[in-house]
């Protein structure tokens, strides 16, 4: 039997927070046994975690702070909305409140651009900064159940604007500025913010990108957005704040701005600066509207590559507890703690990062291009600021192995505790490079989860063993199974994820959508009252999780089932390949899988690496894994968030329809694969 990768340390084990959690709840329990309770008895769990993460909310006079745990038992998906499950009825909190909880001169945040390090708040700055903009919000009327949007690089700005909206009860939403004018109005469109705020420029990959014309559009397409605010530049030089070298441009709009030869929208936009002068006087430190534990507080959308991305609304008190548990148990993270996650303000992750605030954590942002201008800056920063859970996708882990990239060799990386990738399934080979080429004793754990839940099914345990290819293990709380297409559990064998019991981070619902008949849809159809979440994965022995990719998108040539991630691990394992996209293609009445590579820089495809990747997919996966057709392509088209996108170049092969370009940050990239002659034959 293979070794795993890597063990905790019986020390790293005794003063991990997941034992401390264990001994309180279930003293001499293992991880399986805990894992069971607190699927079977949620009733008693989630209060423990409430406990242990020290919940801010409202005391009854009785001294509770709920009059029930979970109502509506078992039912996940009921035919009447406002029938169960509810959680913590009667409790009543505020999201930001919890994140604020600490006033001190301990460092809050830490911001990066590509030029380096920008700035630092600490919690104290942060809370002044927090009643700052609470203050101008509420002077625009921003109020209980108000959205407020976010057109935003990965800045400070943006998890001051956050705090501040939820603080007053209203709801944050937003995208990060890569995406285009039709994928933000197909989002914020749906919500109708009252207040907008975006900047004037950002900076990716050494060019500054002016955002003002396509904010004069989307202006002009959210006729009830009633204020538009306007950071300053890349670097947030004009955008610092008190006591920065630089302060914002004066005046109290932006009306002569030129933004593609017509000005801004007047008398409702406002420099940054200006908007928050011309509020009332702040008070020391931001108020807290404390409301029901499942008063919304963040909308994220889905990725529309289908249609019209959903609008999906989390509830404060499930994101909240559930980011609790993930971050103090999965990820042991602690006050001492400096966490960074590369991720935009248009993923789930940065909502994840964020609420590392709740534990007291130093938050690391960056924003601009992974490798550029220099390749090796996230390690970088991860070395100067003393990073020790550093979090990424696997698609940039994959990238650092083919530029070559030694990050172990090359930092100092004695503070990494732990390395967190999502996104994607981490390929196999990506295990070998994390603890062959950065740490050999780090706590790798790949992660999985979702939009759909602004959390994970799956996650790491810093008490166990991590196996090369594998995800750790299931989420405390979790019902997950793998199942079957009769809905029966597997273990060993691919199959459908689902969870099968109720979670405090399921959506309080979809936008616009009052009987719940599309939130029933995305979720209940397919095992009815059973979570399908549309990913193919397989249970193991050792307990943990691999996940093969998305079930829509897996092949079925000659009726055998295979996850798209399968290929990928052998195909990106190549030199000469930078990352590849497999679909299946009607053919002769059945389907056959066809293989798009995207190589090095001045490599061509020739038969003979055609025949190395046919041999490396049949030595490693099997036969039927092995493509039909191999052909090389400039580019693949991936969505705003950067996961590739199956579904649209195999709509494009077979010239159907694409549901929504919008959705893709490449959208052009679809033409490589319309009529081509390679694959009439």
């Amino acid at each position: 039997m293979p070794s795993p990768l890597w063990t905790p340390s019986d020390s790293a084990v005794a003063r991990a927070n997941l034992t401390r959690f264990t001994a309180s709840v279930r003293p001499g329990a293992g991880y399986s046994e805990l894992w069971r309770w607190s699927v079977d008895r949620p009733e008693e769990f989630w209060p423990a975690v409430w406990r242990f993460g020290d919940v801010i909310a409202d005391t009854r006079p009785d001294g509770s702070q709920w009059q029930s745990v979970l109502e509506g038992g078992d039912r996940m998906a009921p035919p009447d909305p406002e029938v169960g499950p509810r959680w913590f009825r009667g409790a009543r909190l505020n999201f930001a409140e919890n994140l604020l909880r600490h006033d001190d001169d301990h460092t809050a945040l830490v911001f990066w651009n590509e030029a380096g390090r920008q700035r630092s708040l600490s919690y104290a700055q942060l809370r002044r900064e927090v009643a700052r903009w609470q203050a101008a919000l509420r002077a625009d009327g921003v109020g209980v159940g108000d959205r407020v949007a976010g057109l935003l690089p990965n800045v400070p700005e943006a998890v001051i604007a956050m705090l501040a909206t939820t603080s007053l009860g209203a709801i944050w939403s937003s995208c990060s500025p890569e995406f285009g004018e039709g994928a933000v109005l197909d989002r914020f469109g749906q919500i109708r913010p009252r207040v907008l705020i975006t900047a004037a420029e950002y900076l990716y990959s050494g060019k500054t990108i002016d955002l003002l014309p396509r904010v004069a559009q989307v202006a002009a397409a959210l006729p009830a957005t009633q204020r538009i605010v306007v950071l300053g530049g890349p670097a947030l030089k004009d955008s610092l704040g008190p006591g920065s070298p630089q302060a914002a441009p004066k005046g109290p709009s932006v009306a002569d701005r030129r933004t593609g030869g017509r000005p801004m929208e007047d008398g409702r936009t406002s420099w940054l600066e200006g908007w928050l002068s011309a509020s009332p006087a702040p008070s020391a430190s931001p108020a807290f509207s404390r409301l029901p534990f499942d008063h919304p507080v963040y909308i994220l959308y889905s990725s529309g590559t289908t249609g019209l991305p959903k609008a999906i609304v989390h509830g404060a008190g499930g994101t909240l507890l559930q980011h609790q548990k993930e971050l103090l148990l999965h990820t042991d993270l602690r006050r001492a703690d400096r966490i960074f996650y590369f991720t935009t303000c248009g993923w789930m992750m940065w909502n994840w990062l964020v609420s590392s605030l709740a534990v007291g954590a130093t938050v690391v942002l960056y924003d601009g291009a992974p490798l550029a201008p220099r390749r090796g800056i996230l390690w970088e920063l991860a070395e100067r600021e003393g990073v020790t859970v550093f979090g990424t996708s696997a698609k940039y882990l994959a990238l650092c192995e083919k530029s070559g990239l030694e990050p172990g060799r090359d930092h100092d990386l004695a503070s990494l505790r732990a390395i967190l990738s999502t996104g994607s399934p981490l390929a196999q080979h990506s295990y070998d490079y994390v603890y062959g080429r950065i740490k050999s004793d780090v706590h790798l754990a790949s992660i999985s989860g979702g939009t759909d839940i602004v959390s994970c099914f799956a996650l790491g345990n810093p008490t166990r063993p991590v196996w090369r290819g594998e995800l750790q293990g299931r989420g405390l709380g979790m019902a997950v199974e793998v199942f079957d297409p009769a809905g029966k559990p597997l273990v060993g064998a691919p199959g459908e994820l689902v969870c099968t019991r109720p979670f405090p981070s399921m959506p309080v619902s979809f936008w616009d959508d009052p009987d719940g008949r599309k939130y029933r849809a995305a979720y209940f159809e397919h095992f009815p009252g059973v979570w399908r979440h549309g990913d193919w994965a397989e249970r193991t022995e050792n307990d943990g999780l691999i996940i093969y990719g998305r079930s829509d998108a897996t092949l079925n040539p000659g009726g055998v089932r295979i996850g798209t991630a399968e290929i990928y691990r052998q195909v990106e394992r190549l030199p000469e390949v930078v990352e590849s996209l497999v679909i299946a293609q009607d053919w002769e009445e059945d389907v056959r899988v066809v293989l798009f590579v995207r190589l090095r820089d001045g490599l061509e495809l020739d038969d003979a690496l055609r025949e190395r990747i046919r041999r490396e997919i049949r030595l490693h996966a099997s036969p039927h894994h092995v493509p039909k057709k191999i052909l090389q392509v400039p580019d693949l088209p991936r969505t705003i968030n950067g996961k590739l996108s199956e579904l649209a170049v195999r709509a494009a092969v077979h010239g159907r329809a694409i549901g929504n370009r919008d959705a893709l940050a490449n959208p052009q990239a679809l033409d490589l694969f319309r009529d081509l002659p390679e694959l009439a034959v």
